[in-house]
């Protein structure tokens, strides 16, 4: 609890004093311009990107077929549970990059800020990985050309979408979000017919597996139970992203009506996408044929047999890709601009154009995103993993951080007198939904420590979340005292 913060009671509101300050600030500079259908567009294109297109095939020949549908059904409750946190908040404190702003009101300065630069780490090192999965599926078309040019191409090619303004952004989003939801689709529709024998485009006219591939002549489950915990964090990875419609607030007409709405909207679709998906891919590709250098989504296809599928899905996995980078950059200039507004980053981070964007912040995202690219050169078949997993922790730490920001603020709103009955939106099932959302995702953390091709993320997460926090004190605890790191 931010005892520091000596706010007085308020009875009847749902934002305490500093929120409103900040967003007050958001509505003076940042431009709201963006719909519901631009956020659920937006968090469906920060999460359907290398995640499923890639880390899907890995998933499934970690777990096994069936494990890996369990892993991932396990996965969308929690982002279910997360979500159902993340709307409260994003109600009550409707600002630009507001993940920090949820736990440095409820939970403490220090936490905020750790937070914020977690998640800033998040999605610099996805805007590596987004990158180098998209230059690693150009080489089907161009073999000849390295992967780090194309790296270079795309990073190009989104700095210049998210520098022109909010707007223009969210379109882009939405359109490249629409050409994969379509593909994903098709792949369940198609794939479904496939599993029961219907190829009629197949020169081969494969008989149909129906669900054959989940036994695999090991059983079930042909790495043990413990196959699920293991991949849980490669999972939550590949539902990252959900929670950019929290990001988007500070920029979003009438919050209030509009968030909810594109926080259930995005739930729903994720679980049929994901789970239809992965059950089609795990129904025809048989869990030792899969991996990360090749993406399932291909292999389906061309077992389906359409002309040039292969080449259509391909084109359509590296838009998926460039997507999930476009929100990604998105998120990270709105993170350190909002760090900047707090007086936890430099004063100019907080700068913007006419048009309401956060260049500097934008560009200095951007260099630490093309510094997570080395991997393109080094090893992508492998530093891939540990580059996932990296994310995959900083994910994880800021939903804990968001569903425990939800358990102390709604306890701090009944505090301060807040009728509960008031509020323009309210997670169902308190405080049952807060606690068990805490609970899996510490679990999955647990699991981590099992899987050698993960492990290195409680390395690197661990000591710098440590670093996170002993750097504000150090730097801001003073200032922090007197509820404000502002000198």
């Amino acid at each position: 609890m931010t005892h520091h913060l000596s706010a007085p009671k308020i009875p009847h509101t749902n934002i305490l004093p500093h929120a409103k300050a900040a967003q007050r600030t958001e509505r003076r500079k940042m431009q709201r311009s963006m719909g519901a259908r631009h956020l659920v567009m937006i968090a469906m294109g920060g999460v359907i990107g290398s995640g499923l297109f890639l880390s899907s095939g890995y998933t499934i020949s970690q777990a096994g077929p069936l494990g890996a549908i369990i892993a991932y059904l396990i996965g969308a409750v929690v982002v279910y549970l997360v979500m159902a946190c993340l709307g409260e908040l994003a109600v009550a404190y409707p600002v630009s990059g507001a993940f920090h702003i949820y736990a440095a009101r409820s939970i403490g300065p220090a936490t905020g800020f750790t937070t914020a630069w977690l998640y800033w780490l998040c999605w610099v090192v996805a805007l590596g990985s987004e990158f180098t999965a998209a230059g690693i599926l150009m080489q089907r078309w161009f073999p000849q050309v390295a992967v780090w040019v194309w790296c270079l191409i795309f990073a190009s090619l989104l700095f210049g979408v998210n520098a022109i303004s909010a707007r223009v952004f969210g379109e882009t989003e939405f359109w490249f979000s629409l050409i994969k939801v379509t593909a994903i689709l098709v792949l369940i529709v198609l794939g479904g017919m496939a599993i029961f024998g219907f190829t009629p485009l197949s020169p081969h006219h494969p008989q149909a597996v129906f669900f054959n591939n989940f036994n695999t002549g090991k059983g079930l489950f042909p790495v043990g139970i413990g196959g699920i915990g293991i991949t849980s964090l490669a999972v939550f990875y590949s539902f990252s992203g959900s929670e950019l419609v929290g990001v988007a607030a500070g920029e979003t007409k009438d919050p209030s009506k509009n968030i909810p709405k594109a926080l259930r909207a995005t739930v729903m679709r994720l679980v049929i996408f994901f789970i239809g998906a992965i059950a089609v891919i795990a129904a025809i590709v048989p869990y030792e044929k899969t991996g990360v250098t090749n993406s399932p989504f291909v292999t389906v296809y061309d077992y389906i047999g359409i002309p040039y599928a292969a080449d259509i899905m391909n084109f359509v996995i590296v838009t998926a890709l460039l997507s999930a980078g476009n929100s990604g950059l998105f998120s990270c200039a709105r993170m350190l601009f909002s760090l900047a507004e707090e007086g936890y980053a430099p004063r100019a981070f907080s700068r913007l154009t006419k048009r309401g964007i956060p260049f500097i912040a934008l560009s200095v995202s951007m260099v630490g995103g093309l510094a997570s690219l080395i991997s393109s050169v080094v090893a992508p078949g492998t530093v891939y993993l540990v580059l996932v997993s990296v994310a995959g922790f900083a994910v994880v730490a800021v939903w804990m951080s968001i569903v425990a920001s939800l358990f102390f603020h709604r306890r701090k709103f009944i505090k301060n007198g807040g009728d509960i009955n008031t509020l323009e939106y309210k997670t169902p099932w308190y405080p049952v939904v807060p606690i068990v959302a805490f609970v899996l995702l510490a679990i999955s953390l647990v699991g981590v420590a099992f899987d050698p091709n993960q492990v290195a993320a409680l390395y690197f997460g661990v000591p710098f979340t440590a670093a996170c926090y002993l750097w504000f004190w150090w730097r801001y605890g003073r200032k922090a005292k007197n509820g404000n790191a502002r000198s």
